[in-house]
């Protein structure tokens, strides 16, 4: 599929602009067309994929098992039926180089995408230069493209880090402003979930913070008045719609009636 580059450049400005530190963007991530444009028509000013509810959907484990052909495909079937900027969750790029990836999400027509600094086969973190050395270069193969593309760096110090809590905190400050300073929009330190954490993440990096939302989170106003700017929600939309489906095959297998009253 084609697209105008002129009109996706714009939909990747208008993505990046959203990005307001205190008055974040909220992303309930979409998994296929369906959800995508759920997703639009409750209101949200774009669209997020999440690797992990899209390689479900896709009968795949989270991770590098999810053939990049089938991924993308996903993301270009969501692009195809909304109208606002999608930004797709791309793992580590599943092995494309950065010239490689950014010509693939612009096929897809997505306008930004999520890079994780960990091994998505093996849990284990990659060094913070060799991950940084890898945004610079998509940022760079974005340009040589004439594509404009909004980076969203995921840090995965909380998540497959080791140490104290001080220090996995003190490593994804410094992630968080190496990954800004390769040409990153936003960074990503997921399983951040602790109010003063978030505050120290936000104040310290110096840049657009995402977190990820899950239960035991503060409400989304009080991360907005943490300073967040994005607001994830990974695969979470998802496996309550799994859940509530399994509630609803459980009863007509018992040959109850389905549907909640009310």
């Amino acid at each position: 599929m084609a697209h105008d580059s002129v009109a996706t450049n714009r939909k990747a400005a208008a993505l990046r602009a959203l990005h307001v530190p205190g008055d974040p963007v909220v992303l309930p991530n979409a998994w296929d067309a369906a959800s995508a444009r759920a997703v639009v028509a409750a209101g949200f000013p774009a669209v997020a994929t999440g690797s992990a509810a899209v390689a479900a959907a896709l009968g795949y484990e989270d991770g590098q098992d999810t053939p990049v052909d089938e991924m993308l495909a996903a993301v270009a079937r969501i692009t195809r039926v909304v109208s606002v900027p999608v930004t797709a969750d791309v793992e580590r790029g599943y092995g494309l180089d950065p010239a490689q990836l950014v010509r693939r999400l612009a096929a897809a027509g997505a306008v930004g995408c999520n890079l994780e600094d960990s091994d998505p086969a093996t849990g284990s973190l990659i060094g913070v230069a060799e991950q940084a050395r890898f945004l610079a270069a998509v940022r760079a193969a974005a340009a040589e493209a004439g594509a404009d593309l909004v980076i969203n760096a995921r840090v995965d110090t909380f998540l497959h880090g080791s140490g104290s809590p001080e220090e996995r905190l003190a490593e994804a400050i410094d992630r968080g402003r190496r990954y800004l300073e390769a040409g990153a929009d936003c960074v990503y330190p997921i399983l951040a979930g602790d109010p003063e954490v978030i505050r120290a993440l936000v104040r310290e990096i110096g840049g657009p913070v995402n977190v990820l939302f899950r239960p035991g989170m503060p409400a989304i106003r009080d991360l907005a008045a943490l300073g967040v700017a994005r607001i994830s929600f990974g695969s979470g939309v998802h496996s309550a719609a799994q859940e509530f489906a399994a509630r609803m095959l459980g009863a007509i297998a018992r040959g109850d009636d389905p549907f909640p009253s009310g």
